[in-house]
């Protein structure tokens, strides 16, 4: 029987880990918090997929390949888009309870860079705890194995095959051995000073991947959130609350957001980002407003019942004046480099959700389409990983730019905290970016690693994936979607990174 080892456990670990106890493999899945303790938890906004007749697969993809800025690969993002009914029918069979109209017809949202409305949701904003829920009680009823608390320290390679992986367990190391292990650890948000992900998102997976030889890719396409609550501690304001109707007003009242785009509050998230950060700095860095007092109270109560909970607990009232908000890092749209099936560079080594770099997101991530992304390609990857290797491991083309040269070490680099790791990433490679910040944030992390690792396994991570990313955002040296350099504010691609070649032929005719 395969023995596959899971490490994560949102959607995309829980989906894979289902399918490939289904396919018939020993599956165990192993998360360093709770079962729970996952960014899907948090997601609110919901998922986006084609389920009303007036909607298609073109135009979903048509949204998706728009926001990724010319960098999204064509074929893996059709994958995503058409599996997207299929992969709801699955969460709706493994117990999420989406949000429903009063004739029992799923209610959609509209988001910003959708064409139409086709945002589910569950709870109104608690979309993510429902589909964590759901997925969790659905892997304790099959009887899949489930270690928590233990923490990945490094991926098992023997002979060039992933063999298992090492793990932390009560400051003990032990290892777990596996015939395939799906990466499933989500994103880095923790690299930056102001972030909407929770603590545990330290880019655990990556690092390990890293470690072990496998390709990354894209780590320069970081997204910031436009809106994250600027009192208290950073949370979530969902880009549904201004689908909803929200809309961004500057200190004296103005809409700022249409001299970035047509679409105003509505246009991809990066450049609703960078309008944000514009107005901040000309009003000397104070927040801007959300404007959701048109909404009413009842609406955003019963629409928004997180969200209100956390807008009220602050002191805030929303319904009567508009809130506080700036940009916070949100999501990674690049990682370990995947086939469509969440294959690797490495044999036996999967990567899926926001560890993954599958080439559906570009240089931009589409709003909600993360969460069916844990769901598309986990669900391949585990019915992968699930079956025995019998015709040997695909060759997966390490795609992406070519690396910049390399940087001294500073000689006047601060002694490293995370704080100080964070706030160096916000500054340097933040929502903009120029080369003069970018190299001296490379030779500061340098300095650094050259200093021995940090004290800690997550701030080891932190430091090895920020090196990656500051040296990905240097080979790049033009502006495109989530990746904006003030140094070539209008300069094209500096070559597109595609994830056709990753895909084998049949694969590709399948799609």
């Amino acid at each position: 029987m395969t023995t596959v080892v899971v490490v994560g456990s949102g959607i995309a670990g829980l989906t894979a880990a289902l399918h490939a106890h289904e396919a018939g493999a020993d599956v165990t899945v192993v998360t360093k918090g709770a079962l729970a303790d996952t960014n899907t938890r948090w997601a609110q906004g919901g998922i986006a997929a084609v389920t009303s007749p007036g909607d298609s697969v073109d135009a979903h993809a048509a949204d998706t390949l728009r926001a990724g800025a010319g960098l999204a690969d064509d074929a893996a993002v059709h994958v995503l888009v058409s599996a997207g009914p299929d992969r709801i029918d699955e969460l709706v069979r493994r117990g999420v309870a989406f949000d429903r109209t009063a004739d029992g017809d799923l209610a959609r949202g509209l988001e910003a860079a959708h064409g139409m409305p086709r945002v589910l949701h569950a709870g109104g904003d608690a979309t993510g705890a429902e589909i964590q829920g759901a997925l969790g009680t659905a892997v304790r009823a099959a009887g899949i194995e489930v270690r928590e608390h233990a923490a990945l320290r490094d991926l098992l390679v023997v002979d060039g095959h992933v063999a298992g992986v090492t793990l932390v367990v009560d400051g003990a190391t032990t290892e777990l051995r596996a015939d395939a292990v799906v990466l499933a650890t989500g994103g880095a948000g923790q690299l930056y000073a102001h972030t909407t992900n929770p603590a545990g998102a330290t880019g655990d997976g990556i690092a390990a991947a890293i470690r072990a030889g496998a390709a990354v890719a894209d780590l320069e396409f970081v997204q910031f959130h436009p809106t994250a609550l600027a009192v208290g501690e950073p949370f979530l304001v969902s880009e549904a609350v201004r689908g909803d109707g929200a809309v961004l007003v500057d200190d004296d009242g103005r809409r700022f957001a249409f001299d970035a785009h047509p679409d105003g509050e509505l246009a991809p998230r990066d450049v609703v980002a960078r309008a944000n950060a514009r107005a901040m700095a000309a009003q000397d860095g104070r927040p801007v407003r959300l404007d959701a007092t048109a909404l009413g109270t009842e609406r955003l109560a019963a629409r928004f019942p997180t969200i209100d909970a956390a807008v009220r607990a602050r002191g805030l009232d929303w319904s009567r004046a508009p809130i506080p908000v700036t940009p916070a890092a949100h999501y990674l749209m690049g990682g370990v480099v995947t086939d469509l099936d969440g294959r690797t560079t490495i044999p036996g080594l999967y990567a899926v959700g926001e560890t993954a770099r599958t080439g559906v997101h570009g240089a931009n991530r589409l709003a909600s389409n993360s969460l069916l992304e844990g769901a598309v390609f986990g669900a391949r990857a585990g019915d992968a990983a699930g079956r025995p290797v019998s015709d040997g491991w695909p060759v997966v083309p390490a795609v992406g730019l070519p690396a910049p040269e390399p940087v001294a070490p500073s000689a006047d680099a601060p002694p490293f905290s995370r704080e100080t790791l964070q706030q160096l990433l916000w500054d340097a490679a933040g929502l903009i970016r120029d080369g003069d910040g970018l190299d001296r944030a490379a030779g500061i992390l340098a300095a650094w690693r050259a200093a021995g690792a940090p004290s800690s396994l997550e701030d080891d991570n932190l430091l090895l994936v920020a090196a990656h990313v500051v040296d990905a955002a240097r080979a790049r040296t033009g502006s495109v979607g989530a990746h904006f350099r003030s140094d070539a504010p209008a300069t094209a691609a500096a070559g597109r990174t595609s994830a056709a070649s990753i895909s084998s032929p049949s694969e590709a005719l399948a799609c």
